[in-house]
Order: structure tokens, then C-alpha cells, then sequence
């Protein structure tokens, strides 16, 4: 039997830095949106998760009842999905027939799209298909086509062309010849991404397993170029991007592009003259085209004269392709060769991601003629409108209709949120390039005599505004400065309602575009807003921030059911007539019927409550905990709120608190109930918040993450304690209410914990009757924010001592404070903490990461600013300048003005209405590098309230040993810039780093809403839990299953996909199947680095693992070139010190051990011994193992004397850790002794040869190369991945052992998931009933067990 012990809670970081998640799923929990389905990997069942159910908690939303995600997913819904698929034959003119598997709930239409894709039938775009003479229509699903079975045969029949069809035509040709050419890519268009992993591996992994059969040692290279050695001190950045053979592309056409003489006069429109194209072959001949309802030929048009007659060879070909093959032999021999290279390509290198992915990086690019391209940016062509009738889309019914779908059941649910899904990736590429357009100021204003700041816009059915304040709406709120930072909350918002999903109650489609310093909000338009004035609409909430506010019973209703979930208490206000109004959300929270008689909600930017360590308010006093801090703060603005996350560890933490002080008591009152009730009279029950909080303080951050399976055993017993008191008895009613007063609950019977958003809001007042209830909500604010110092930071602090989450740059450690609640305003308060910490040194990465993060949000806040300054044509000057300011150590940088190249006659004519940002202003270029550092340090310390101790970016680098170049990475990524691919000499003083050509271009940088698809997600957490009970075959199975819900909802892309196949070749390697484990590794690596990006930490780990899984099928070339690119990678983003960085060094040099390079494996062993050393301090059992390592290349070398030293300082770790007896310290005690034998073997043979001269007859010595198993074996041991032998009887007791406890359960409907999956531990042979009973203490997935 088989488990890895990197699936555990305690898990050893093999996988860790994807850090264990906080986070729950997509139902129940509407946080879940912002997280990225990344770290879902390490099985842990995430805390939140636990009380899920619980009847106090929050029921389950999405209007299901109570039943378990999985109930009512089993049985014929999962059928449903599992159709069988069969196949058809396909009949194409002039190809033999083909056979072609096809599934029944496809459409007709994806056969038409795999028939474009293939290489021998790519060149049509305009057919259909026919079964028995009959056409099929395009929309209909397989299933519902008469007479369609096994064996069927399609015929391929050509149709007329149309003006739209000849269109599409011409672009998919177009598009043929482009495949293999990255530069959408490097553009960023058509949601192309870059992809590296081809040019590691040599085209795909699953052939040159066969190739390489037998164990070539001969020819493999392993020296890595010099940069990606231990020591290096130079970080390349050209390798980033390796250049990719297949991209030199093979010329096929010169020019294909739109002929001057389109669109065709009337009287060749009656003769069937659709359009006319003009092309220049690879042979320089220049030729005319006619597209004609019949197809293509040759007309004996030239540049300046028309003649539409047809030109000879008088050749009409239905497909442009053809006709082209006929009049150019080298197109025909390139196409072909292109389209092979093509069809060779992994699918996952070309498909299109659902999010636009943008490369901070490219490299000096031709820039060539493109019809396709050049009409693309003249026409609003968005989402493909050519292929919807009307043209534009109404944006706004379809999100809404989306929503409106039914979803009784699986499949329901399934085509709901595919539909709700490829809506938004429409909607936020369409507001993206919207945006773009806004600011490039190629939109006209629907306000245009105002000032450009006021300006709103109208494009593609989507309303633009800017991030200014409008009419000093926010001028309590902190002016210019709140709006910016309201777009965003209030898309907070929208997640979060989004996914609490209640049927009846809409949100916009809203997109936040930070594009050349702006910030833009896309929102979709409710339908009617336009005609009415705001006053009339809004018939629920505030546009005043609180002076008139309106109820409405409806809107009550449908906030109602938002409120468990959301935590949002109900409360009343007075309006400016001193009415009182009842609401159930923050007032500025507005209620809009539309023309529709949809009820919409929109302006949630307040949907948590506030954070008063950011709001000082007067006459308030702060807990101790956050005045030590320095807290209350004044922040830039009055809307800093609280994250959804916080909110919910908050309420978690306080349930705990409520059910210790509960059962605390019944326990109390069972020993000696008289004596209790006097002492409950006499309050000695702590009522004060904080004194209740102590007794919890010391652990609480501990019981927080969930590292407390025993506190959670405890809190489950409270449970049934309190659950057997059924309430009858009075005094324990008594109890109850006593508890939840400590724990500021508002009803007395139940737990409840709920935050009122109003409290503390400029212009808000409540009614005298509340005054008691909002003193309590005060109060709960005041230790919310208490809680979030004292519990939440060092409780990060301690996970990342603890080395359970590993961020690697700025972007994974936002990921990791924001899953625990912590706002990014709060980093300085992190780095102080981790500066004080005991263990300072095994946090260094984390206070560099910390540091640079700081430095590169304080320096974008300052960019952002610099750039609204800057006219477009100065903008790539602009943006040099700055980095060289930032970046170079050239003192006095000087910026270039663009007037320089042309001049011109007429310069001062002032234009009023100029697009955003078209000032005739250069202050931009009076910026010194000391002024931005000096700014950079003022940001960092009015900010975050850190103190930088430095005045230039060559000091900042000295000081906090960072690198420069992942400065630029951090900034780039940040804001958008997108530089050329060279080598900058960042420490050159005489020259500036930058020119104003290396900056190519600058990309938005875009938030949005990220749907989730939630039965998939329930299948893989069931998965998961099946996985960690030992059944691995069963969870294989519930993961594959996820996998075809995840491909059925986000299509073939998808971060959260990329981690479905990560577990599944994980566990697929642990069954043995190392075929499966490669080509599903494969896949995750090339999806990461489409979806997450080339050097995203998580596309780093992904080539570890492939790394791996290559070596085991003797692929070892490829596993150290695989190796070589995740060291680079890890180098560039962070550097060398960094804990992953021993995992990393440790894999390359076993594999070098294996290929007999000692030397170099010795460079790498002993650098991962020295980082290791340094993270996990020198006793640590990761440091035994890395002695160990070194100990065995010693010993293959022969220098047993080094062999023995490092062996004897493992064996003293071992001996001191685990004791004698343990099987560690036996295995280094014998290993010792065959080290000490072979030592003195050798000495007696030297000595021999001393003695005797050239003429001792000596022994020949056994030296061992290590064999492959060997090898492997220690690289599963340091990857976490851990093999267990039991026997077959062994195996079935422990299913007996689960299957009769599994009843039991059934038996009781004990429905509470409040128990942490523990994982089976490693356990040595033998003691069964331990595993079983271990396995056991597993969550009980959703599922009945499928025990084989």
C-alpha cells in the first residue's frame, strides 16, 4: 500500500509552497472566489471548510439543502457524464475517408471545429455535414441526430461562401500560417501565452520514453551553462525566454492582405463578387483574388487597375489554400511542412487560455503586414461579434441570463456554470480592450464638454468610468485617493455575492483595468439606467452616503438570505427625516429595478465591515493588542474594510471560544450544580471580551491553522456535550446564553456572530433604540481587528517559520496574507514581527520577499502618478526614465523629451479635450533616482509604516540582499510594462540601464471575477479525502471525475484544472504507472505556464515534479535539463537562498550522483546541505538526509574520510531526534560501519602500495556506482513521496476495519464535518489496526467508499 506523505496536514514542504489552503470551496463560501485554485494540492481539508455545515454556521447556500455536495452527484447524474462515446466515419472531398470519435452530448458544430483543426482537412472553413443526404444542423447535440450510430457515415458537402463566410475563411487561413508564430503571445491578443517546455524536452515526453529504452550514460551533457551553478553571481535574463526552433517561420506567402479595390461595385456584386484579395508569393509574384459565392480565382486586377475578369490559370478553388498550392510551389511545400509542424505541437501549446496572460518579457520582434491584425484594431470586432447576429452583444442579459439557468441537477448545474463562465471570460476581455481604448482616447465621452476627469464612456454596451472622484462624491472618504480604491472593493463585492448566489438578485458585470496609471471600471449597463435620473431609480440603499436612505421589502428579502453566509447583520439607520429605515447591508449599497424587473445591486464597496486599526475614530479606545502596535492609524482613506477571510477566521475562532465556555460550564454545572449557579450570579464568568479571549491567546493562532486535530476532537466532544443537553433543562439554556453574550453572538439561543457594515461610517446614524446593540457590534469591530494582530499575522508568521506555506515572490506572498485574512497594508507589520522573531534567520527569505514587495508597491503608487503626467508619445521615455531612476546605479540619468525627432511647424495650439493624461506636461523628466528613493521610502513608511534604511537602489540592494533583476520583475509584473529581452548592466555607473527602446509596450493590468465550477470542486476535495485514507484507486477515479467537470466548465485551460492533473500524476507515479504520471505532469506543466505564466513559482514546482517522473522512466537527459530550467527560474524570482532551493539542489545532485558526476552532484548536495542548515537549523531531519546524500557521493568518489564525517553528523541528528531504537538511527549506525570497512580497505592497499612499490599485487577495489534504484529511491524519500509495504491481509483488514466504521457513521447520520482529516502516517510494516484506526480519523467523504 502506498501514501505519500505529501498529502498530509503536517506535510513535508514538497509541496508545500503551494501552501496548505485556507480557503474553502466554491459553495458556501464566497471567498473562495479570490483564491486561486492553486493551492489546493496538500489534501488538507482546509479549516474553514469544517464547519460548513453546521447548523449554526451558515446553511449551504445555492439554494441546495442540507444534502452533501456529493449526495445527490452520485447515481445516473455521473452516468450522464460518463456517456460512451462512438465514431463516425467522415467522407472529405478529394481525402480517403477517416474514422473520427465523437461523444454524444457534443454538438454538431465540434465536429466542424476538429475538421478545421486536422491537417488534412484544415483548409476548409465553409461546409456541412450530411447523413444520408440530410444536413445537419449546426446546434444540435450527436444524441438528438436520427440514425446517427457506429459506423455512421458523415459527408463533407462544400457550401456557397457569404460575404461573413469568406471573411472567416480568410482568417482561418490566415491563421494557419500565423500557428506556429508566438507573437500574439508576445503581444498579449487572442488569449495567446507563451510555453517553454517543448524546447526541454524535445517535442513530447510520451515518445522518447520508447526512444530511450536502455540506459544511455554516453551521451548525456550534465553540465549546466555556468549562471545555474551554486555561488553564480550573474542573473541572465535572455534564458527566460529561450528561443524556440520552430518559430524561425517558414515563409509561405509575402503579402496577404485586403485588396484597395473592395468591396465590389454592384454589378460584380451580381455576379457574385464578394471581396478581393491581394497577395505577393514567396516567388514575388503579385497576383489579384476574387472571393466569389462559389470560391476563389485569379482575376486580371493590378494595384492601379480594375479588371475583374478571371486571369489564367483559370482555376476556381472552393478553398483559398488550394488555389494558392496551385499558382505558388512554394506554398504548397511550406504549408505542408507548417501544418505537420502544427498538428505536432501539444494541443495545450496553442489552445486559447480563458484570462489574457501578459509577458513582462519579449524579445525584438518583426513586425509584419497582417490584414487580419490591421482590421481587427479598425473595427470593434470583440468576442467575435462577426459570428453573433446583431453585431453587438448585450452584455448585460447575458450574464444575467447565465445566471437564470436551472440547476436541479448535475448536468444542469454543469451547462449553467460553463455558460456563466464563458460569459465572463468574454465580458472581461471585452472590457479589457474597452479600457484601452478609453484611455488611448479612442473613445468618444458621453459627457464631453466636461473636464476629462468627469468623463464617462459608453462602448460595446459597456459603461467606462475613471477612478476620480466625480462631484466630490468621496470627499468624506479621502477624495481622489477612495476612488481609486473603491472600483476594487466594490468588486470585492461582486465575488462575493456572485458566489453566494441567490436566485433573484443580480450584480453588473464588473471589470477593474488598471491601464498607463488609470484605473478604469468596466461595468455592464442595467437596462433603462441611461434614461432615468439616479434619485428616481434607486429604490433600496444610499447615493448619499447616508443622508437619504430608502428600504424596500423585496430587496430585504432576497439581502436576507445573503446575510448568514456574508455575515451581514440587519440593521436599522434614520434617514435625514429621522425616519427609521431598515437595511441589510452597508448604506451606499443601492437597489435598482430594471427595465428588465430584474432587482440589481450595485456600489458594494462596503460589503465587510471596517477596519478601525485604519480608522481612527475620536472618543473610541482600541484593544491593548493594537495600541501596542501603534494602531489606530489615519490610512489615505476611510474604505479600508476588513477581507471576507478574516471575517470568517474571526467567526470560526469565536465558535471555538463558544463552545470551550459552554461546555466549560456544563461540565461544571454536572460536577456540582448548586455551587454553579451562585457563582454564575455573581458573573464569574469572564464577561469582559478580552479577559474570555486569554485563555485561548497563546494557542489560538495554533488552533487557527489548524495544526489542532486534538483541539478540534475537544471542540466536537463540547459538541455532543451541549448537543445531549437538549436544551429542556433551564440552566443549560442559562449556559448557552452566557456563552454567547462572551462571544457577542446576537441571538441568545445559538451561536451567530454578524457584523453591522454601517458602524463607524461618516454620515450614518442609528436610531436610540439601538444605541445597546451597536455598542456590542463596536466592540466586536474593536476585537476583530485585534484579532487580526494578535492571532492572524503571527499566525502566518509561525506557518512560514514552519515552513508550511513557501511563498517565492511578491505575488504568492500576497496570496498567502490574503487567505489568512491580512490586507497588504498590514506587510510592514508582518516584517516587523518577522524581524522580531526568534527564529529571524529561518524567515530571512520571507523578510526579503517582504522587503522587495514593499519596495515595488510603494514605487508602483508612485509610478502610477508619474505616468498620468506623460503624453502618449512620450511614454516609452517616460517609462525608462523611471526605471533607470529605480533601477540603474548611473547616478544622473537624463530623460529624452519626444519632441526631439520631427519638429514641427505649429506647436502651441492648445486642444481642449484631450484624451486622459495628454498633458503637455514634462515634469516627468525632472525625476533624479535620490528624489524616487526618497519618495520610495516615504511611501514605504506613511504606507506600510516601515522604516527603509536606504537612499538608493544599490544600497536597498546591499542592505536586504535583493536582486535587481527581480525588482524588475516585481515592477514590470506590477504595472504592466513589458520590456525587451536583453542583458542589462544594472551596475554600470557610465551608462543608464535603459534606453527608451527597450521598453515595447505596457499591458493592462486587469481584476476580475473568477466563477468557479463547484461539483468539480467537490469531487476533487472527495478525491482528495479518498487519497488520504490510503484508497488510492477510488480517489484516482473521484479526481478523474473532477477533471471531466472541470474540463466541462472551464474548457481545456484552468489553473484549477492544472492541479487536478498535478495529483493525478502524483498518484498515478505512486501506483507504478510512470507512463500515465508523464504525460499528466506534462500537461500541468505546459498548462501553468500558459494560464500562470513562464516563471510563476507554481510552473517552477510543476517542472520538479516532471523532473521526477522523467528520471523514474529513464528519461535522464531531459529530468536535468527539466531541473537546470526550475533553478534558473528559481534564481531569477528569488535567488538563491530560498528553503525550495535545497529541495531543488538535492534533486539535481542525486540525478548527477546517478550519472556519475560526482564533482558537480557534490557542488549541489552541499549547497542544499548549507541552505537546508540554515532553514531548518542544523538538527533538523532534513539536514540528517542531506548529510546522508553527501556521505554517498563521498563514499563513490572513494574519499571516505568525507563520507564518514558527514555520515557520523547525520547519525548524531538521527540519535538525538528519534533515539536509538528508531530505524533511521539503525540504517546510519550500519551505514557508518560499511563506510569504516571500506576506509580501512583502502588503507591497507595503499599502505600495501607503499611498502611493495609497483610490484604489490592489489586487490582491484570495489567501487559502486549507484544504481538507478537507488537513486530514485532517495529522490521519492526527499520529494515527500514514501512507499508502505503491507501485505495483502494487512490491506484487507483495513478495509474491513473502514467499510464496518463507515456503516456505523451511516447509521448515526452524524452529518458534522468538523473533523480535520488527519492522514494515515507513515507507518512501518505491520500494526494494521494503528492505520486503520488512523486512516479512519480521515474525513468521511461525501461518497459512499467504492472499496474494490
Amino acid at each position: 500500500m502506498v501514501i505519500k506523505t505529501d498529502e498530509l496536514p503536517a506535510a513535508a514542504p514538497a509541496d508545500s509552497s503551494r501552501e496548505p489552503n485556507s480557503q474553502a470551496g466554491g459553495k458556501g463560501r464566497p471567498g473562495a472566489a479570490e483564491l486561486p485554485s492553486v493551492m489546493l494540492l496538500n489534501g488538507d481539508c482546509p479549516e474553514s471548510l469544517k464547519k460548513e455545515e453546521r447548523a449554526t454556521e451558515l446553511p449551504r447556500e445555492n439554494g441546495l439543502d442540507d444534502t452533501e455536495p456529493g449526495e445527490e452527484t452520485t447515481g445516473q447524474e455521473v452516468i450522464v457524464i460518463q456517456d460512451t462515446g462512438f465514431s463516425v466515419k467522415i467522407l472529405a472531398p478529394g481525402i480517403e475517408p477517416f474514422s473520427l470519435q465523437v461523444s454524444p452530448q457534443e454538438m454538431v458544430q465540434e465536429i466542424h471545429q476538429v475538421l478545421m483543426d486536422r491537417e488534412d482537412t484544415c483548409h476548409r472553413t465553409c461546409f456541412s455535414l450530411h447523413l444520408d443526404g440530410n444536413m445537419l444542423d449546426h446546434f444540435s447535440e450527436l444524441r438528438s441526430v436520427e440514425g446517427l450510430q457506429e459506423g455512421s457515415m458523415l459527408r463533407v458537402v462544400e457550401e456557397p461562401y457569404t460575404v461573413r463566410e469568406a471573411r472567416i475563411h480568410v482568417r482561418h487561413v490566415r491563421d494557419l500560417l500565423k500557428s506556429l508564430d508566438p507573437s500574439d503571445a508576445f503581444n498579449g491578443v487572442d488569449c495567446n501565452s507563451l510555453s517553454f517546455l517543448s524546447v526541454f524536452t524535445d517535442g513530447d515526453l510520451g515518445d522518447s520514453g520508447k526512444r530511450k529504452k536502455g540506459l544511455e550514460m554516453d551521451p548525456i551533457d550534465c553540465t549546466p551553462p555556468e549562471y545555474i551553478l551554486p555561488g553564480s553571481r550573474e542573473r541572465p535574463l535572455c534564458p527566460l525566454q529561450p528561443q524556440n526552433r520552430d518559430w524561425k517561420p517558414l515563409q509561405c506567402l509575402k503579402v496577404l492582405t485586403m485588396s484597395g479595390w473592395n468591396p465590389p461595385p454592384g454589378n460584380r456584386k451580381m455576379h457574385g463578387d464578394l471581396m478581393y484579395l491581394f497577395v505577393i508569393t514567396a516567388e514575388d509574384r503579385q497576383v489579384s483574388i476574387t472571393a466569389s459565392t462559389r470560391g476563389f480565382y485569379l482575376n486580371q486586377s493590378t494595384a492601379y487597375h480594375f479588371n475583374p475578369k478571371p486571369a489564367s490559370p483559370r482555376f476556381l478553388s472552393h478553398s483559398l489554400v488550394e488555389l494558392l498550392n496551385q499558382i505558388s510551389p512554394t506554398f504548397k511545400k511550406n504549408f505542408a511542412v507548417l501544418q505537420k509542424k502544427r498538428v505536432q505541437r501539444h494541443p495545450f501549446e496553442r489552445i486559447a487560455t480563458p484570462f489574457q496572460v501578459y509577458s513582462w518579457t519579449a524579445p525584438q520582434a518583426e513586425h509584419a503586414m497582417d490584414c487580419v491584425r490591421a482590421e481587427d484594431a479598425y473595427t470593434s470586432r470583440l468576442g467575435y461579434e462577426e459570428h453573433i447576429p446583431g453585431q453587438t452583444r448585450d452584455w448585460n442579459e447575458e450574464l444575467q441570463t447565465t445566471r437564470e439557468l436551472p440547476r436541479k441537477n448535475l448536468p444542469e448545474r454543469l451547462l449553467r456554470e460553463r455558460a456563466i463562465f464563458k460569459v465572463h471570460s468574454d465580458f472581461t476581455a471585452a472590457a479589457t480592450r474597452g479600457a484601452m481604448a478609453v484611455i488611448d482616447g479612442n473613445v468618444m465621452a458621453i459627457n464631453p464638454s466636461e473636464e476629462t476627469k468627469m468623463q464617462m464612456f459608453i462602448w460595446n454596451n459597456i459603461f467606462f468610468s475613471l477612478g476620480f472622484d466625480v462631484r466630490d462624491h468621496y470627499k468624506d472618504f479621502g477624495g481622489d485617493v477612495a476612488a481609486y480604491v473603491a472600483p476594487a472593493n466594490d468588486l470585492n463585492g461582486v465575488r462575493t455575492y456572485n458566489a453566494v448566489d441567490v436566485e433573484g438578485l443580480y450584480t453588473l458585470g464588473t471589470v477593474v483595468v488598471d491601464y498607463r496609471g488609470y484605473r478604469v471600471t468596466a461595468q455592464s449597463i442595467i437596462p433603462g439606467i441611461l434614461e432615468r435620473d439616479q434619485e428616481q431609480s434607486v429604490i433600496y440603499g444610499s447615493i448619499d452616503f447616508g443622508k437619504t436612505v430608502v428600504s424596500h421589502p423585496r430587496y430585504l428579502e432576497l439581502l436576507e438570505r445573503t446575510s448568514r453566509p456574508l455575515k451581514i447583520l440587519r440593521h436599522r439607520v434614520l434617514n435625514d427625516r429621522d425616519e427609521e429605515v431598515e437595511l441589510c447591508s452597508s448604506v451606499e449599497c443601492k437597489g435598482i429595478i430594471g427595465n428588465d424587473g430584474r432587482h440589481y445591486i450595485l456600489d458594494l464597496l462596503r460589503t465587510f465591515p471596517p477596519d478601525l486599526n485604519f480608522l481612527p475614530v475620536s472618543g473610541e479606545r482600541l484593544p491593548e493588542e493594537c495600541i501596542r502596535a501603534g494602531f489606530p492609524r489615519t490610512h489615505r482613506h476611510k474604505l479600508c474594510c476588513l477581507r471576507q477571510e478574516l471575517v470568517d477566521a474571526f467567526v470560526e475562532h469565536r465558535y471555538l471560544l463558544f463552545m470551550k465556555l459552554a461546555a466549560l460550564q456544563l461540565m461544571q454545572q454536572k460536577a456540582s450544580k448548586i455551587e454553579n449557579l451562585t457563582t454564575l450570579e455573581n458573573g464569574s464568568l469572564p464577561s469582559s471580551e478580552s479577559k474570555s479571549e486569554d485563555p485561548l491567546g497563546s494557542e489560538a493562532g495554533s488552533e487557527e491553522e489548524g495544526s489542532s486535530a486534538s483541539g478540534l476532537a475537544k471542540v466536537k466532544e463540547l459538541a455532543e456535550t451541549i448537543a445531549s443537553d437538549d436544551g429542556t433543562d433551564p440552566r443549560s439554556r442559562e449556559v448557552i446564553r452566557n456563552a454567547c453574550k462572551a462571544v457577542g453572538s446576537i441571538s441568545s439561543t445559538a451561536f451567530d456572530v454578524r457584523f453591522n457594515p454601517d458602524i463607524f461610517s461618516p454620515g450614518v446614524r442609528f436610531p436610540e433604540s439601538c444605541q445597546e446593540e451597536v455598542r456590542d457590534q463596536k466592540q466586536l469591530l474593536k476585537d476583530a481587528a485585534a484579532f487580526l494582530l494578535s492571532c492572524q499575522i503571527p499566525g502566518l508568521v509561525k506557518d512560514c517559520t514552519d515552513h508550511v506555506v513557501l511563498p517565492m515572490d511578491g505575488a504568492t506572498l500576497s496570496e498567502v496574507m490574503r487567505q489568512r485574512g491580512i490586507n497588504m497594508r498590514y506587510l510592514g507589520k508582518v516584517l516587523d514581527l518577522v524581524l522580531r522573531s526568534p527564529a529571524r534567520d529561518q524567515l530571512d527569505h520571507i523578510y526579503k520577499i517582504g522587503i522587495g514587495e514593499l519596495i515595488t508597491r510603494s514605487a508602483k503608487h508612485i509610478f502610477k502618478t508619474y505616468l498620468q503626467g506623460v503624453e502618449l508619445s512620450g511614454l516609452s521615455a517616460a517609462i525608462s526614465h523611471f526605471l533607470n531612476c529605480f533601477l540603474s546605479s548611473y547616478p544622473n540619468p537624463v530623460a529624452h523629451l519626444p519632441a526631439d525627432e520631427l519638429v514641427s511647424k505649429k506647436r502651441n495650439r492648445k486642444r481642449r479635450n484631450r484624451p486622459p493624461g495628454a498633458a503637455d506636461n514634462t515634469a516627468w523628466a525632472v525625476m533624479t533616482p535620490q528624489e524616487l528613493w526618497k519618495n520610495i521610502c516615504q511611501e514605504a513608511k506613511n504606507y506600510f509604516d516601515f522604516s527603509l534604511e536606504c537612499e538608493t537602489v544599490d544600497q536597498a540592494v546591499e542592505t536586504y540582499g535583493l536582486q535587481k533583476i527581480t525588482l524588475l520583475r516585481e515592477i514590470s509584473l506590477k504595472t504592466g510594462i513589458q520590456i525587451l529581452l536583453k542583458e542589462y548592466s544594472f551596475d554600470n555607473r557610465h551608462k543608464p540601464a535603459f534606453t527608451e527602446e527597450d521598453v515595447l509596450n505596457i499591458f493592462p493590468v486587469v481584476k476580475h471575477v473568477n466563477p468557479k465550477a463547484s461539483d468539480a470542486f467537490h469531487f476533487f476535495q472527495s478525491g482528495q479525502a479518498k487519497v488520504q485514507q490510503g484508497f488510492l484507486k477510488e480517489g484516482c477515479e473521484l479526481i478523474n471525475e473532477a477533471l471531466n467537470l472541470f474540463n466541462n466548465v472551464y474548457g481545456a485551460m484552468h489553473v484549477e484544472i492544472c492541479a487536478c492533473l498535478r495529483l493525478l500524476a502524483r498518484l498515478h507515479y505512486i501506483m507504478g504507472d510512470y507512463a500515465e504520471a508523464l504525460s499528466n505532469q506534462q500537461k500541468a506543466v505546459l498548462m501553468s505556464e500558459r494560464v500562470m505564466g513562464i516563471e510563476h513559482p507554481n510552473t517552477i514546482q510543476e517542472y520538479m515534479h516532471l523532473a521526477l517522473y522523467c528520471f523514474a522512466s529513464s528519461q535522464l537527459s531531459t529530468a536535468l535539463s527539466l531541473l537546470y530550467r526550475a533553478r534558473y527560474l528559481t534564481l531569477l524570482v528569488f535567488g538563491e537562498d530560498h528553503p525550495e532551493m535545497a529541495l531543488l539542489d538535492n534533486n539535481i545532485g542525486l540525478v548527477l550522483h546517478g550519472v556519475m558526476e560526482y564533482d558537480l552532484s557534490l557542488r549541489f548536495l552541499e549547497n542544499a546541505l548549507a541552505v537546508s542548515t540554515k532553514y531548518h537549523g542544523p538538527k533538523s531531519l532534513k539536514v540528517a538526509l542531506s548529510h546522508h546524500l553527501v556521505a554517498r557521493v563521498y563514499e563513490s568518489k572513494a574519499e571516505f574520510r568525507s563520507a564518514l564525517q558527514h555520515e557520523k553528523e547525520g547519525y548524531t541528528i538521527y540519535k538525538t531526534q528519534l533515539g536509538e531504537d528508531h530505524e533511521k538511527t539503525k540504517e546510519s549506525s550500519e551505514y557508518l560501519k560499511c563506510l569504516t570497512q571500506q576506509a580501512v580497505a583502502l588503507q591497507r592497499t595503499m599502505n600495501e602500495i607503499y611498502r611493495n612499490g609497483s610490484s604489490a599485487n592489489i586487490p582491484p577495489l570495489k567501487f559502486t556506482a549507484p544504481s538507478m534504484a537507488s537513486v530514485l529511491e532517495q529522490l521519492n524519500v526527499i520529494n515527500g513521496i514514501l512507499f508502505i509495504p503491507l501485505s495483502q491481509k494487512d490491506l484487507e483488514n483495513l478495509k474491513a476495519e473502514v467499510a464496518r466504521r463507515h456503516q456505523l457513521q451511516e447509521a448515526s447520520k452524524n452529518k458534522d464535518k468538523a473533523e480535520e482529516p488527519m492522514a494515515t502516517e507513515p507507518e512501518p510494516a505491520g500494526a494494521p489496526d494503528d492505520v486503520a484506526s488512523q486512516s479512519q480519523a480521515a474525513k468521511d467523504p461525501p461518497f459512499p467508499s467504492l472499496q474494490g
